[in-house]
């Protein structure tokens, strides 16, 4: 009872984050969306909705507590639904993308965490013994987004399957990187750990050992390759792909080897040979020096501290 205990404390940490994360979030877009209203071309916004634009965002901004907020972001998202955004200047335009799909992410983050603690909290033992103490009901926040309403406006975030990924750590702790780059920008690369989509109908674990032997050649009983422990990590992310942006879930395992044995990539998809460079093991002083882009951001500072490798539920998020 004291694990759940601490448990939920974790979980109402992670529902105050998630809430400070989505009103950052709305207060950027309602600052982008009055800079639009003050700088779009005529044949964008007219100037009677270019007043209701600016006025909806100061008001989204002054909103006191949730249910203001909803209504105000609701009243916000109509009157963004006037406006075209083909007709803004190109820079314009991409900041507003950025910031609307910026909320989309973060009030999934925000309503996956009010989800697992209200889980949590819905059970008997909990209930009983008042192991929320004083703490509020979470609530969703709940508002519509960019193209559910009427107007010209489009926005798309596709939302991609979650994924499963699994830190491969060898007998002097070096986790193993590949390399990859997005097509629509070869020049930009960056370093992410082994795994891909998990498959509707299968668990994380399973999708997790599949990729893993698909990217690496390491298989479950193969031997000197330990047991899969977790998920310890769980990331949300919102990332470019081929000119798309997806919005997506990334869960993370933990794998020992010892030793570390030769990378088999012969199972590599199509795509991933023409996205993934090479791979290569990393210690941590490395990781913690290299100026080159790794995901998770703080991959080194969570592989320094055995806590944060303990398998958790929910496991701890990260960036």
């Amino acid at each position: 009872m004291i694990a759940r205990a601490r448990r939920l404390d974790r979980l109402h940490v992670r529902v105050d984050a998630a809430r400070h994360g989505l009103v950052e979030a709305l207060d950027r877009r309602a600052a982008v969306l009055r800079a639009v209203a003050a700088s779009a071309p005529p044949s964008a916004l007219s100037p009677t909705d270019r007043r209701a634009l600016r006025a909806a965002a100061r008001a989204a901004e002054a909103a006191e507590g949730a249910e203001a907020r909803e209504a105000a972001e609701n009243d916000l998202v109509e009157q963004r639904g006037r406006l075209d955004t083909d007709l803004l200047p190109p820079d314009l335009s991409a900041e507003l993308a950025d910031a609307d799909a910026r909320v989309v992410v973060a009030r999934r983050v925000h309503n996956d965490a009010v989800r697992d603690t209200r889980a949590l909290r819905g059970r008997r033992m909990v209930r009983v013994l008042h192991l929320a103490g004083t703490a509020p009901w979470p609530r969703y926040f709940e508002i519509a987004e960019v193209g559910e309403g009427p107007g010209p406006d489009r926005f798309d975030v596709a939302v991609a399957r979650d994924a499963a990924r699994v830190v491969v750590l060898d007998a002097d702790d070096r986790v193993l990187l590949f390399e990859g780059v997005d097509p629509a920008r070869p020049s930009e690369a960056f370093w992410f750990a082994p795994g891909g989509g998990i498959e509707p109908g299968e668990e994380a674990a399973e999708a997790a050992w599949r990729e893993l032997t698909e990217e690496t050649g390491m298989a479950e009983g193969k031997p000197g390759v330990g047991e899969l422990a977790g998920p310890v990590w769980v990331r949300d992310v919102l990332f470019d792909h081929d000119g798309v942006t997806y919005a997506a879930r990334e869960v993370f395992f933990l794998l020992h080897v010892d030793p570390a044995p030769d990378v088999d990539v012969s199972g590599f998809t199509e795509q991933e040979r023409r996205t993934v460079r090479r791979h290569r093991w990393w210690t941590r002083t490395e990781l913690a020096a290299t100026v080159d882009v790794v995901y998770p951001r703080q991959l080194a500072e969570l592989l320094g501290d055995p806590g944060s490798l303990a398998p958790l539920n929910p496991p701890v998020p990260i960036q």
